[in-house]
């Protein structure tokens, strides 16, 4: 039987260890074509490159795996693989997953994060996807229990139906081994925001620079519904989401207004 084909990407780059953990994770289900940039694109949210070109360099090939890097954002390598290469090579993806993430993107990181806008961006192309996330920065980070929940989701996910509309989950994954996850929360986003700190320096000639830092701000701690609530109690955190921005509550008070 025809191999499904999973695209993958990511936004800390194709040296990461949790993109590489994801793609030999994949390519137990189906054949990976992946791209992930160059370098790290941590926070690139969905920013894309437009005066500078784009390069795409093959780093690795062998049977059920090809992965390729780009020098530009995670939305560039995804415009990349499903305007260039699938093309070229005559594919068309099943299922798309970015990741795995070095770090949260629960709650309104998933604005900020270069994994969720890659993620976000191939489900424009009509197969579902998956963004999924670790809550560790180390580059070393123990991806066993995010393995172990991939090697279930895949599946799961390459048995629907293709969606009428752009399907995308937020997944993210606390930090515990696989005996100590509880399980899993269908949830929503916690609504909070961060709380940013600059810390002024100066270099040898006098000039001031900055470097940023600060902490994320729970408007609701106590709602056990969130995905913040569910990393915080060991279960893994599953959120749908979607681009449509609108406040449909406010069309009809703005209606209202005599301008």
């Amino acid at each position: 039987m025809k191999r499904p084909i999973i695209f993958i990407s990511n936004d800390d780059g194709y040296r990461a260890k949790g993109f590489n953990e994801i793609v030999n994770c994949a390519a137990k289900f189906g054949d990976v074509v992946a791209i992930a940039p160059d370098e790290t694109q941590s926070g690139k949210a969905h920013a894309i490159t437009m005066y500078d070109p784009l390069y795409l360099t093959l780093r690795r090939e062998e049977p059920h795996i090809k992965v390729y890097s780009c020098n530009g954002t995670p939305v560039d390598c995804v415009k990349m693989a499903y305007d260039w290469l699938l093309p070229e090579l005559g594919l068309t993806p099943d299922l798309n997953i970015s990741g795995i993430n070095h770090g949260s993107n629960a709650a309104i990181n998933v604005l900020y994060s270069g994994t969720m806008g890659a993620a976000i961006e191939a489900s424009f192309y009509g197969a579902p996807s998956i963004g999924l996330s670790l809550d560790d920065h180390d580059h070393d980070a123990d991806f066993e229990a995010t393995i172990a929940f991939a090697e279930r989701i895949i599946p799961a996910m390459l048995a629907i139906d293709k969606p009428s509309e752009p399907l995308c989950l937020n997944i993210n994954v606390p930090i515990a081994r696989p005996e100590e996850i509880k399980g899993y929360r269908i949830c929503r986003q916690t609504r909070g925001f961060w709380k940013e700190e600059f810390f002024c320096r100066q270099d040898p000639r006098g000039r001031d620079y900055f470097w940023l830092t600060g902490g994320f701000c729970n408007h609701e701690p106590e709602a056990e519904d969130t995905d913040e609530w569910a990393l915080e109690n060991n279960y893994i955190a599953v959120v749908p989401i979607k681009v449509d921005l609108t406040d449909y509550a406010r069309i009809n008070m703005l209606k209202g207004l005599k301008l």
